[in-house]
């Protein structure tokens, strides 16, 4: 008899272990979907990189220029956000780099390319810290979009 009431005890508190074991997870970022492709020193790095090269057109925080999707009085966009207020997380990382590369000319913009500036690894750097500003969610769509299993949301209508 003691033995029955201890293991019915263990099945009854199993639901809520689990439970609290599947809370911890969500909270410390280990739920399936929230690991990320680059290691928390690239971003680090990237995140010196950035403030050097790249914060003074596209903000501190990746927020972008005010009007980013209106060309300005000289035709180009303005710097646009990179956290999740923007589109770059619409972007495969092959595309990212190669906007890096090639610079923001091809897009109506007026970025520098980053060739002759950052090599590969430093280029690969700064979009680890600039993805550490997409929140999980917006993370786990551009990891689809990334690994061609999701289509990015309808292009951004800018002004013509």
């Amino acid at each position: 008899m003691i033995r029955q009431r201890h293991t019915q005890g263990r099945a009854a508190r199993a639901p809520a272990r689990t439970a609290l074991c599947a809370g911890a997870l969500l909270l410390t970022g280990l739920a399936a979907g929230a690991a990320r492709w680059y290691e928390p020193a690239q971003a680090e790095r990237g995140r010196a990189l950035y403030a050097t090269h790249c914060a003074v057109c596209h903000g501190a925080h990746g927020e972008g220029q005010p009007d980013w999707e209106r060309r300005d009085a000289m035709g180009f966009y303005p710097a646009p956000p990179l956290d999740a207020s923007g589109h770059a997380w619409h972007h495969p990382l092959a595309q990212m780099l190669a906007t890096l590369e090639t610079g923001g000319g091809p897009f109506g913009g007026t970025m520098p390319s980053f060739s002759d500036v950052l090599d590969e690894a430093s280029r690969r750097d700064v979009l680890a810290w600039m993805q550490t500003l997409w929140p999980d969610e917006i993370y786990a769509q551009w990891a689809a979009i990334n690994a061609g299993e999701a289509t990015p949301p309808a292009a951004v209508q800018h002004d013509h």
